[in-house]
């Protein structure tokens, strides 16, 4: 008796998940990681969360705002032989809302002519409501 219990428990609680996650609208991510490895797993839950038909957001801010500077390159990671910036591009394209933080450009010494196709300068207040959102999932690296 204890044990069927215990399995149906397991059984709705998994269920359950499963069912928050697919109700979910998509994706926030907040990244300010310099890091190669940790950039690149960003971009790979980003572009399966995009596969799953989910919207994905994404700030760049600090360090890893240097992703959406044209005039910077990424190093390429195994086993997809791809860096961050090129699996950002492709999010991109799919559709991704990619943004970078505002104080990124005016602390680099930059402005928005560095900026690859496709990427903006974020509003606190959008990004704010994003966050704010229950319907999305919040990753921060």
């Amino acid at each position: 008796m204890k044990k069927t219990i215990l399995t149906l428990a397991s059984t709705l609680l998994l269920s359950s998940s499963v069912y928050a996650a697919d109700m979910a609208k998509g994706l926030n991510v907040i990244l300010t990681s310099k890091d190669t490895q940790t950039q690149m797993m960003a971009m790979v839950l980003s572009m399966n969360t995009m596969k799953l038909k989910k919207e994905v957001n994404i700030v760049l801010c600090s360090n890893a705002g240097d992703l959406a500077d044209k005039n910077i390159s990424s190093e390429s990671m195994k086993p997809l032989n791809k860096s961050p910036k090129m699996l950002l591009q492709g999010l991109i394209k799919k559709g991704a809302n990619v943004k970078v933080c505002p104080l990124y450009l005016p602390n680099a010494s930059k402005d928005k002519s560095v900026l690859i196709d496709g990427v903006t300068v974020a509003k606190p207040n959008e990004v704010a409501s994003k966050l704010l959102d229950t319907d999305y999932k919040i990753l921060s690296y």
